[in-house]
């Protein structure tokens, strides 16, 4: 059978008004979303940290690094056409030669 506020006795009530405040002292207003304490119970003094705007793109350096390898690369290799290759160009493994 449920009481109601009305029928608890006051010392009853007292002692559960003590035991949910003591409850919600203990447990504090401090909650954890998303990575994120909210409220801190200091966040009056606490400092701001400011993270300034970054590129869009985070590998610039490494994408301009293999641009310029690239660049290298294709610099270093012969304007021409690259030289038809017959049978005989290359030597057999069991080839003695001459």
């Amino acid at each position: 059978m449920w009481l109601s506020a009305n029928r608890l006795p006051a010392k009853h009530r007292l002692l559960s008004g003590l035991g949910l405040a003591a409850a919600l002292g203990l447990s504090g207003c401090q909650m954890d979303i998303g990575g994120q304490t909210l409220p801190s119970p200091y966040w009056q003094t606490d400092d701001v940290q400011y993270f300034p705007a970054g590129p869009e793109f985070k590998l610039a350096r490494e994408a301009a690094a293999m641009k310029a390898f690239k660049q290298d690369q294709n610099q270093a290799r012969p304007a021409g056409p690259p030289a038809a290759a017959g049978p005989e160009a290359a030597p057999m493994p069991g080839d003695v030669g001459p």
